[in-house]
């Protein structure tokens, strides 16, 4: 298992069931047995999957009387989107300066002038 915040958390989003998980959390708290409706899994599976989760810091669990709901912590969150944001940054400058080349490629055709495969095609 991971040691440092954002690798945990990027550990637990790596598995679509868990991902599910949170996805359902996100609309409301909901109990194991509430969580493990859409998966073909044993509810032991699916607490299997919580604790991962709330290693990450992603769910907790509080105690009402006989509930013990699970509760959306997305604080961790944002961690992984602040990582993801220093890439997206750099793919729109990469981006940025193909289209620039782009359009200086473009610039250095005098207007009018035919590709040579349109003059073949007379």
């Amino acid at each position: 298992m991971p040691t440092d915040r954002l690798s945990s958390t990027l550990f637990a989003l790596a598995d679509p069931t868990r991902r599910g998980i949170l996805a359902r959390l996100a609309t409301g708290d909901a109990s194991v047995t509430e969580l493990a409706k859409p998966y073909d899994m044993s509810l032991a599976a699916v607490s299997k999957h919580l604790k991962v989760l709330e290693s990450a810091g992603l769910v907790s669990r509080g105690k009402e009387a006989q509930w013990r709901p699970c509760h959306l912590e997305a604080e961790p969150l944002e961690a992984v989107c602040a990582w993801v944001e220093d890439y997206r940054r750099f793919w729109e400058r990469n981006l940025d300066s193909l289209a620039n080349y782009l359009q200086t490629i473009r610039g250095k055709r005098p207007r009018g002038a035919r590709s040579q495969k349109s003059e073949r095609k007379r």
